[in-house]
């Protein structure tokens, strides 16, 4: 079946530090529930939390994957996260290359 666009997503996650990306990204790819993650170290966030400005060095991760995967994606990241509120949001992906789509179908479980 030729996938469709609205199949799959981008997930975005931070994490408090590289180390704890790497976790992630390791369990997500293991569980086969990504078929790509990207990390990002040195990212500048800045953000509001219990009512106070913060700013944190974070690593983000970037997650390539099917829609139908996000709910287990969330719940092992929230296993794994250092953090009370991990973030943890989806994009679809609205365009892309029909083999790479093919591609995280042939991945991910």
């Amino acid at each position: 079946m030729k996938p469709s666009q609205n199949d799959y997503i981008v997930v975005y996650i931070t994490a408090g530090n590289s180390e704890e990306a790497g976790r992630i990204a390791r369990r997500l790819l293991e569980e086969r529930l990504a078929a790509c993650v990207n990390t990002i170290s040195g990212v500048d966030s800045k953000f509001w939390w219990k009512d106070r400005l913060e700013e944190a060095r974070e690593t983000a991760l970037i997650v390539k994957t099917k829609a139908v995967l996000l709910p287990d994606i969330i719940e092992a990241v929230k296993k794994l996260h250092s953090y009370e509120l991990p973030e943890i949001i989806a994009l679809p992906i609205i365009g892309g290359s029909r083999e790479y789509l093919e591609w995280i179908d042939s991945v991910v479980r």
